[in-house]
């Protein structure tokens, strides 16, 4: 089985989350989330997992721990130094993206800190300051489109034409705002409906068209319907 347990973190938006699996355990799913993690695993090291556009299926046949730090939408791009839509649906060792000697010294004190998250919290605050901080646009992309602000919309508010926000936004997020969009929506259905709200209601609420919409719009992204993740707890970024 797989344990999964998350809180918020001491550095500005971002949660720490820790997952335990047994070996022989069932796939875990993750689900997209717009987010870009730093991720330490027992049996691989440090890695990056990429924004996903799908749900992806975790699988392990040994026992593996997880230590990771889920960034704030947007904010992964000034941690790691490139672009998010060049780690699409990808989880990569975290040395393709950093010197092997810094990512080597990093490793060894999570691997022997009594609480390893301080050490991720520590690694990405100095990247952020050098970067000179997450790029301001995200959050307010994302505020506009959480709200069920169309593109046009969201884009005017910023005062940038859809092309313009469509670019940012590949670098950004990993992929356009209407694709966010799709998926902050998911996120948020899914909310509610382990909050025990009806789907009819859900759909209505969230600006889905009707039920049949939400449930289309979620077997899409989550390879299975709204009623099959209501009792799921992913493990968000346990490898694939």
């Amino acid at each position: 089985m797989a344990v999964y347990r998350e809180r918020e973190s001491r550095l500005a938006g971002a949660v720490v989350w820790t997952a335990t699996r047994a070996a022989g355990s069932g796939p875990s799913r993750i689900l997209p989330d717009g987010c870009m993690d730093l991720i330490w695993s027992s049996r691989d090291g440090l890695l990056v997992a990429g924004p996903d556009t799908v749900a992806q299926l975790a699988t392990r046949t040994a026992a593996e721990r997880y230590v990771g730090l889920r960034f704030a939408p947007g904010t992964g791009p000034a941690v790691f130094g490139l672009p998010a839509y060049e780690l699409r649906d990808q989880r990569v060792p975290l040395d393709r993206l950093w010197p092997a000697s810094a990512v080597a010294d990093l490793a060894e004190r999570v691997a022997g800190a009594t609480l390893p998250s301080r050490v991720l919290e520590a690694a990405a605050r100095d990247r952020l300051v050098a970067a000179g901080g997450p790029d301001p646009l995200a959050a307010p992309v994302v505020a506009g489109l959480v709200t069920g602000r169309d593109v046009a919309a969201t884009a005017e508010t910023l005062g940038l034409g859809t092309r313009q926000l469509h670019r940012r936004s590949l670098a950004l997020f990993g992929y356009g705002p209407k694709t966010l969009a799709r998926i902050l929506r998911m996120r948020r259905a899914l909310a509610l409906a382990r909050a025990g709200r009806p789907a009819a209601e859900i759909a209505a609420v969230t600006g889905y068209a009707d039920q049949a919409h939400l449930s289309r719009e979620i077997r899409s992204l989550a390879g299975v319907s709204l009623r099959a993740l209501v009792g799921d707890v992913p493990v968000r970024r346990g490898g694939s």
